[in-house]
């Protein structure tokens, strides 16, 4: 299953960008106001819940400066992975788009399309919080 935000464009240069998402804290800053939990569990890996869903561990797995970093899940029950990529618009301006991969069952992808779709709606459109 592949699914992507919109892109967003930020005020501010695809460096600051990458800079702050590479930092898993500030991931906390972009959660939605339904968020149950969010907890950084080391340098490069955090938990966060949503109301009325189960807790997802993420950790970073790839970062390439400025253009683009990989979250994944640090369990393998459910192998996803949460891509953000970054194009300079121009020194003071970004481009943010958001990419999930998954591989789910038939039934699973039918009932969490929805919900992540709008997670990482959500994720991108509160960028400019960063």
């Amino acid at each position: 299953m592949n699914l992507e935000s919109p892109k967003v464009t930020v005020n501010q240069s695809a460096q600051y960008i990458f800079d702050q998402l590479s930092d898993v804290k500030n991931f906390e800053k972009l959660m939605p106001e339904n968020t149950a939990k969010f907890e950084v569990t080391g340098d490069d890996s955090f938990i966060f819940a949503l109301k009325g869903m189960p807790e997802i561990k993420l950790k970073m797995k790839e970062k390439e400066s400025p253009n683009k970093l990989v979250l994944g899940a640090a369990s393998d029950k459910l192998p996803f992975t949460l891509t953000g990529n970054i194009n300079s618009v121009s020194e003071s301006s970004s481009e943010v788009q958001l990419h999930f991969a998954g591989e789910f069952n038939a039934m699973m992808a039918m009932m969490v399309k929805g919900p992540i779709s709008k997670f990482i709606e959500t994720l991108a459109n509160n960028m400019y919080k960063l």
